[in-house]
């Protein structure tokens, strides 16, 4: 066991020393591509050419950046020392990577196609694209059923609104491919005659913009709180269930309010149908959560859930490249 521990201790030592001279090496690289214009560099045309990735008809061109090909080389040594590699497998894999949490960090698996096809990944016993695919079929359903009219309001008219309410990663991913698919022909021609508002402040100017022009009998308001405790969106939640309770009566609010939770008896107590909650898990990140019902609802309500999956394919085939191209190329 001695001998074990000692030869462990001196593994580390040498991984650690890699790390250490792959560092200074680096520093000292920076150093000199300091002291060059960027002028002088983007006058290089075989610098310019090899700083240039392309994936699809996607093109990287970060020949812009004060870095030389021996830069690269010394950063992509450095990522090496570290095993970035190995730590990148061991994602996808669902290996516990955020040591503050102990938890794996699976992004990822949410843009899994819906054919089957990926691989198990498997956290804790079970195989985690199982329930993502099974929360994603449900979104799609409760769109399609929204957005072509056989889930309606009270009153018995389309609800063609929605309210998304979230704070930090709840709202601003989705807020932003929301603006960002505007500008899709496919996406905004999907989007005819429906309007997606995302309320995220408390401020009571916010929920007067976020509800503007909008009527409680065409509305659907999607509070998102994995927990349905946080503080700022369960105080614009209760507000945006006041705003409909008032017009339409208490009962409406199972018609009128959905969630993206994990607490059922929390959202049941809120008076939504636990039926119209949409969960997700502790290794969505925040900042990755778009991928997720987080995302993924308030986004099918406007766009289309298939406007939605062709959204996850381009993510996964993304995510399939940084799993597999070379370093240089990735």
């Amino acid at each position: 066991e001695d001998r074990m521990a000692s030869v462990e201790m001196a593994a580390a030592v040498s991984a650690t020393e890699r790390v250490l001279q792959a560092e200074a090496q680096l520093h000292a690289e920076v150093g000199a591509v300091l002291e060059t214009h960027l002028r002088v560099l983007l006058t290089d045309e075989d610098r310019c050419a090899a700083l240039r990735v392309q994936h699809g008809d996607m093109l990287f061109d970060y020949s812009r950046q004060r870095v030389t090909t021996e830069t690269m080389r010394k950063l992509l040594a450095l990522a090496d020392s570290k095993e970035l590699k190995q730590k990148i497998s061991s994602m996808f894999a669902g290996g516990k990577i955020n040591t503050t949490e102990n938890r794996a960090v699976l992004h990822t698996a949410l843009r899994a196609p819906k054919d089957g096809s990926a691989a198990a990944v498997v956290v804790d016993g079970a195989n985690v694209i199982e329930s993502v695919l099974e929360v994603r079929s449900k979104i799609a359903d409760f769109s399609n059923a929204v957005r072509s009219g056989s889930f309606k309001g009270v009153t018995g008219k389309t609800l063609t609104d929605v309210v998304a309410i979230g704070i930090g990663g709840s709202y601003l991913g989705p807020e932003f491919v929301y603006e960002a698919l505007r500008c899709d022909s496919t996406a905004s021609g999907a989007a005819q005659g429906r309007r997606l508002r995302f309320l995220a402040n408390v401020d009571p100017v916010d929920v007067a913009r976020a509800i503007e022009g909008l009527v409680p009998e065409t509305t659907l308001v999607v509070v998102v709180s994995k927990t349905f405790t946080t503080a700022e969106t369960m105080l614009n939640a209760r507000t945006m269930r006041k705003w409909v309770a008032d017009a339409l009566g208490e009962d409406a609010v199972k018609q009128h309010m959905v969630a993206v939770s994990t607490n059922l008896k929390a959202v049941e107590s809120f008076g939504i149908d636990p039926a119209n909650a949409f969960g997700f898990w502790d290794w969505v990140g925040g900042r990755f959560s778009v991928c997720s019902a987080v995302g993924l609802l308030p986004l099918s309500l406007q766009y289309g859930a298939d406007v939605m999956e062709s959204f996850l394919a381009g993510a996964h085939d993304i995510d399939a490249h940084f799993k597999t191209a070379p370093a240089e190329a990735n």
